[in-house]
């Protein structure tokens, strides 16, 4: 195990919804970058289901088993996981995590993950898990909870949320390939500076607030119980 993925948004919406929102399966692949699809396989409690993650020319498949409930003080509730896959080109091997949210004081949710897994891909995955995986699954995290977030405030259907995300990247990558084109083509002060200036440009506009961002949430536990799990995980099952 490496150091816990931590990721927590405030999400100007009622617990009740954020709750359904993530709880229901069908509804939480509709947001969660990490799953392509979640399926109950026998209700609980405890809950057990089997994922998947779609790969251009590969489906990793897992399984994996979840606990939640809504008992904390002033309707505070917390979710439990823990989830294995037998697939070798995973990146991430067998792992356990908790969601946890904490009612604020504007009728909002504080909604929190950590989580933390042993590496994939055998020896070559432990010397990549550090500066690469967990990197990048922090930011999917992190990016799936702004789009989250995004559907419990302003009802803004996750697919459309993806597909302002592309167009803004695909725009502002056009952007500084124009400006590299023109280098090439006249490699001349003029349209260096204009190429400079656009690749400026590309990186400085404000994106819409439409659009999902990784860096809207905290990626460090601001307090110790956010960054501490639940003490239900430690007994939860483990996935068959």
């Amino acid at each position: 195990m490496g150091k816990q993925i931590y990721v927590e948004i405030l999400v100007r919406a009622p617990l009740d919804t954020v709750w359904t929102l993530t709880q229901q399966v069908d509804l939480h692949s509709r947001w969660d970058l990490r799953f392509s699809s979640i399926a109950p396989v026998a209700d609980g409690p405890p809950q057990e289901f089997r994922y998947e993650f779609r790969l251009p020319f590969h489906t990793i498949h897992g399984t994996g088993v979840s606990l939640g409930g809504r008992t904390g003080a002033g309707g505070a509730a917390t979710s439990v996981l823990k989830f294995r896959t037998q697939d070798p080109l995973s990146p991430i091997g067998p792992g356990a995590g908790y969601w946890r949210y904490l009612p604020d004081n504007d009728g909002g949710t504080r909604f929190i993950t950590g989580y933390d897994f042993s590496p994939g891909w055998g020896r070559l995955g432990t010397w990549l898990d550090k500066p690469l995986i967990r990197p990048m699954l922090g930011w999917a995290t992190a990016w799936s909870f702004d789009r989250l977030r995004l559907w419990a405030e302003d009802g803004l259907d996750p697919r459309r949320a993806r597909n302002r995300w592309l167009l803004d990247g695909g725009a502002r990558l056009g952007v500084v390939a124009a400006g590299l084109a023109l280098v090439f083509r006249r490699p001349t002060p003029v349209p260096v500076l204009a190429a400079l200036a656009a690749a400026a440009a590309a990186g400085l506009v404000p994106r819409h607030p439409s659009i999902p961002r990784a860096d809207r949430c905290l990626r460090n536990p601001p307090d110790r119980r956010a960054g501490q799990a639940p003490s239900s995980l430690a007994s939860l099952a483990e996935p068959a």
